[in-house]
């Protein structure tokens, strides 16, 4: 064939083989043979070999063979992919359905109800479509950040590279990527004729494998793929149309998901499945249920991290028994000790658990746990387990109770507990094992992401005295750590030259890397997006740190102790002249139309929830406060207001009316 004819014949088969694709994967109706479809694709290769420059990215041949990745990059999540909140009973359910209902969705309730859909136990990633092709696929991450896994996901044959409808050209499709339990076991019964150990679930298999640097690993793993959300303004009324469509653009959705009237249907959607689960071919821990329609469910807004109008129904969790063999105490990065239940190894849930948190000392009385006793271990898919409690029929009488140590186990230091609160810690803030933790915690892939720089490694830099404090961190030189053990030439640049690499860092990474009590990385975005520059943190008060939305007491107390720590402060002056530049929050926000004013609502609001009214006041430049007092700008009176707009009427604070704050907002 001449050029022309070979380019003709490739873009048919690249069509022919994306639709048996389709028909096979999604529609499950296959109407030719794989042999037939190994012939096709067997040409397509053998073409696109003979013209390398005939082949597209898209091209079905292109699922796999990239060379593997040294490291994987973020990208920022066009909007946060959010968690969902759990219940685990129907009484719990049914009191979510009330809250909704006094929040006014009763209407919407009643007229679209409610899609249900079984919660994988597996990987949620984001796909981006551009011009109808596939431009990038993501992990989850934190929520707001996430990694660049695209060649991995590009192997899932269930994903398509080209969007089948061109209708819908630049779309972000929401999903799960799961192992199905016939390629589990399919896998370990691979491994066991090599020797090798078996995997302990399917979920750890999927998240390891979208994981790998090397795509030619992930494509070995029969990976599937089920939608649960397709973004962007498509004008769907129902997030059940979501569903329909992911299957028309080319997507495989899960059949068993369903649309239900009422919380009755979806009551027994779920007694149905808690008993049919075990006859799926793949692992569900539950189902989610979400209002269906979606200009309600965008109304009702979130609650922490959480939709509103969603929820995720648990399923029992599985059970087994072991022994307490003993209760040791751990110290925390922040100084934190949490006693830990060290027990006889037992199977739970697909994986060998041999040690179990026990929280604190409240919880452990409250529970009645003793050494020696024979407990209940709860452990759901792949999350951490947990003692339920103590099977006391079978104490014979050697079990002992726990006592709080006196002095923390690594320093001999004195162990304080607060007022008002569970947890002890040990005061010295030079206890060694607390500086590991810390420096472990500062370089982490969420904080500083410094490569090479493992316990074992920065353990060892401790003990030779090189690193006391994250300041040394930078001032270490290849010279200093070639003599040591262990530090090759190579090993000693690489990590020398990742330290510099890792000096320029976004405000919402540092103040993480900070490693403050209660602030993880989603409350540091929220942080920084408040400030926009670190100068602003250091010269905040608590009641700047109270107007920062979504935070309450507890974090805004351990952000003041903190920033008005010298230490601290000093630590952080000590980086900069070190060179480590924090470049401030780059918000999205374009308007700031409400920039340093300071707003309080009271009472209920007609057009919206208080969540979304600060939301948008937030996103034009205004603060929440949480208290009213002479420097508030204004106090915003809804239906039944409480005592604040008395207040503010005293202070001569500027009330205004809901129309009043809309107008404002437009």
């Amino acid at each position: 064939m001449d050029k022309s004819n070979t380019k003709k014949r490739i873009e048919q088969l690249r069509v022919e083989i994306d639709d048996h694709r389709y028909r096979y994967n999604v529609l499950d109706d296959p109407n030719i043979s794989d042999g037939a479809y190994d012939s096709l694709f067997h040409e397509l290769v053998k073409l696109e070999n003979e013209n390398p420059d005939l082949i597209i990215p898209e091209s079905p041949t292109q699922r796999v063979g990239a060379s593997p990745a040294k490291k994987f990059e973020k990208v920022k999540h066009k909007t946060r992919m959010l968690s969902i909140n759990d219940v685990f009973t129907e009484v719990e359910l049914r009191k979510w359905e009330e809250r909704l209902i006094k929040q006014g969705a009763k209407k919407a309730i009643e007229e679209s109800g409610y899609f249900v859909e079984l919660k994988m136990d597996g990987l949620a990633v984001s796909l981006v479509y551009k011009n109808g092709k596939l431009d990038y696929g993501a992990t989850r991450g934190d929520g707001t950040t996430g990694e660049l896994v695209t060649q991995n996901l590009k192997t899932i044959r269930t994903i398509p590279l080209k969007l089948r409808n061109s209708d819908h050209k630049d779309v972000e499709v929401r999903g799960e990527v799961f192992l199905s339990n016939k390629d589990f076991e399919k896998l370990n019964r691979k491994r066991e004729k090599e020797g090798l150990a078996k995997y302990a679930n399917p979920r750890n298999i999927a998240a390891g494998s979208i994981r790998q640097l090397d795509s030619r690993v992930t494509s070995k793993r029969d990976l599937d793929f089920f939608v649960y959300a397709v973004t962007n303004d498509l004008d769907l009324k129902n997030h059940s149309q979501e569903h329909d469509l992911a299957q028309k653009i080319g997507f495989k959705i899960n059949e068993n998901n369903k649309k239900c009237k009422n919380i009755e249907e979806v009551v027994e959607y779920l007694e149905h499945w808690v008993k049919a689960k075990e006859e799926l071919d793949y692992q569900t821990d539950g189902v989610v249920v979400i209002l269906d329609d979606k200009k309600e469910f965008e109304r009702l807004g979130s609650v922490g991290k959480a939709h509103r109008a969603m929820i995720a129904y648990k399923f029992p969790a599985e059970e087994a028994t072991s022994k307490v063999l003993d209760i040791v105490v751990q110290v925390g990065r922040t100084g934190k000790l949490t006693p830990v239940a060290i027990m006889q190894p037992t199977l739970v849930a697909g994986s060998t658990v041999s040690r179990a948190t026990l929280h604190n000392l409240d919880e452990i009385n409250r529970k009645d746990i003793r050494i020696g006793d024979t407990v209940i271990i709860r452990k759901a898919g792949d999350v951490i387990p947990e003692v339920v409690g103590p099977i006391k029929k079978m104490r014979n009488g050697d079990e002992k109770k726990f006592e709080m140590p006196k002095k923390c186990p690594v320093c001999g230091g004195k162990i304080v507990k607060k007022d008002g609160e569970v947890d002890h810690y040990c005061a010295d803030k030079n206890c060694s094992l607390r500086q590991l933790r810390q420096l472990g915690f500062f370089v982490s892939k969420n904080a500083f992401d410094i490569d090479g720089l493992g316990p074992k490694i920065i353990d060892h830099l401790m003990i030779e005295g090189l690193v006391d404090d994250p300041t040394d961190l930078f001032k270490l030189e290849v010279g200093d750590l070639m003599p040591l053990e262990r530090f090759a030439d190579k090993a000693a640049e690489n990590i020398v030259k990742s330290i510099k690499e890792s000096k320029e860092i976004p405000l919402e990474r540092f103040v993480y890397a900070l490693g403050i009590r209660h602030v993880g990385s989603e409350t540091a975005t929220d942080v920084a997006k408040h400030f926009h520059k670190l100068e602003s943190i250091l010269n905040a008060k608590a009641e700047e740190f109270e107007g920062v939305y979504g935070i309450g007491e507890r974090v805004t107390e351990s952000l003041t102790d903190y920033f008005s720590d010298d230490r601290q402060r000093a630590m952080i002056t000590k980086l900069q002249k070190l060179g480590v530049k924090i470049s401030p929050y780059h918000s999205p926000v374009s308007k700031n139309k409400l920039s340093h004013k300071s707003f309080i609502l009271t009472g209920t609001l007609s057009s919206m929830t208080r969540d979304d009214a600060h939301k948008k006041i937030v996103s034009l430049g205004g603060k929440i406060a949480s208290s009213v007092n002479s420097k508030t700008d204004y106090v915003v009176v809804g239906e039944d207001p409480g005592s604040k707009a008395e207040k503010a009427k005293k202070l001569g604070v500027k009330i205004l009316s809901e129309d009043e704050l809309l107008t404002m907002l437009k």
